[in-house]
């Protein structure tokens, strides 16, 4: 069953909501053992309903969907921990390439397999999102800013029920603060007010305002074939997803609060961006901010510390290419991800460049004028990355 995507959903999320509500209310949730026990109960029991079917495989073979997030889970788990063990023990840097390694297989084999074999559907809803968990785990031991790591709390950490499928992608660092902390009466009723709030206003962006757009705009746009039915489709697709995943982030927030963890934010109104780099501060925060961290600072910092190039902006634009290429692939190996990554990948890099430009020529100016403007070019140049991630030009 996929979380959120219809009312008979929500029925059932009421029957560990209810008792959830009961704690929280008596005060029980001061004692975090108790509250920890709970969620990780809650998340066993949502994850069945949620992986109550099977993967099929090669000559009619079925595996159970719970058998195989389990199986996965276990593997990431064993995989932290014995790396942690091998990091105590030495300062080589080679281990924690291998982890990573490790530690991307199942997500690649997910991705890759079908190119070769299409009837190799291994994967499950929300592998992509849940790496990117497990790996930030990896990263804090490589950078020896996690010494230990308890079973519970780490299982914990990457099955959460409300962000396994569409996120948000949280922080192993982050987590672990509300999982230790207590929560007393008071801070539940505001995560209680902030989860209604995250809650009503999902209804109102993914069952109102999505399917709006979907209905009235989209697939009539999608039914065209001139150009301005191309231009049309494109805008509706951009408020769509918008919707769509804005509105799926607000469930998973909301719903993370009614367990007393505040979920990280993923979209802060992405249409009014200024830039292209303000609009990536806006966008699927989230994942944005993970590249940025893991992938884009680590490689400009490795090509500074060897001088890999001559030019210092250089590094920084093979980064930009590299994380958002990443972020293509991330979604699916299909042609348009990758080129939708290499086009944000361009983007950055050109607002680099003509922003530095534009410091020493002054041609786009400050001021009220200025600023709506910004906001419509950039509006539009990602509106155009939206045609492309849709695949509707292939």
């Amino acid at each position: 069953m996929t979380p959120y995507a219809d009312f008979l959903y929500f029925g059932i999320l009421l029957y560990p909501a209810l008792p959830t509500l009961l704690l929280g209310l008596l005060g029980l949730f001061v004692r975090g053992t108790l509250a920890r026990a709970w969620i990780l109960l809650v998340t066993a029991a949502m994850l069945a309903v949620q992986y109550g079917g099977s993967v099929n495989l090669p000559n009619a073979w079925a595996l159970p969907a719970l058998a195989l997030v389990a199986a996965w889970a276990v593997y990431q788990w064993a995989l932290a921990a014995v790396f942690l063990l091998v990091r105590r023990r030495t300062s080589r840097r080679w281990p924690g390439y291998l982890a990573i390694a490790l530690g991307l297989a199942p997500l690649a084999a997910t991705k890759l397999l079908p190119l070769a074999s299409p009837d190799w559907l291994i994967g499950f809803l929300g592998i992509s999102y849940v790496t990117f968990r497990a790996l930030d785990v990896l990263f804090l031991i490589q950078d020896r800013l996690l010494l230990a790591l308890h079973p519970g709390e780490y299982l914990a950490f990457l099955l959460f029920f409300p962000a396994i499928s569409s996120g948000p992608i949280d922080r192993y660092r982050r987590w672990s603060v509300d999982w230790k902390g207590h929560r007393p009466r008071a801070e539940f009723l505001q995560d209680l007010d902030a989860a209604v709030h995250r809650v009503f206003t999902g209804f109102l962006f993914k069952f109102i305002l999505a399917a709006l757009v979907q209905r009235y705009w989209l697939d009539r746009a999608a039914a065209g074939t001139g150009l301005l039915d191309e231009l049309s489709y494109m805008y509706a697709y951009s408020f769509y997803l918008f919707f769509d995943f804005a509105g799926y982030s607000h469930f998973a927030i909301g719903a993370s609060y009614l367990f007393g963890v505040h979920t990280p934010e993923n979209f802060q109104r992405p249409f009014l961006a200024t830039n292209i780099r303000d609009f990536w501060n806006r966008w699927h925060i989230t994942l944005s901010w993970w590249l940025r961290d893991h992938v884009y600072m680590r490689f400009v910092l490795a090509a500074t510390r060897g001088r890999w190039f001559s030019s210092k902006y250089l590094a920084s634009y093979l980064g930009f290419f590299l994380s958002m290429g990443l972020m293509g692939l991330w979604h699916g190996t299909q042609l348009h991800y990758l080129l939708y990554g290499l086009y944000h990948g361009a983007l950055l890099s050109g607002h680099d460049l003509l922003s530095r430009w534009n410091r020493a020529h002054r041609l786009w100016g400050d001021g009220p004028l200025w600023r709506v403007a910004s906001i419509v070019v950039t509006f539009h140049v990602v509106a155009v990355g939206f045609l492309l991630f849709s695949g509707h030009l292939f």
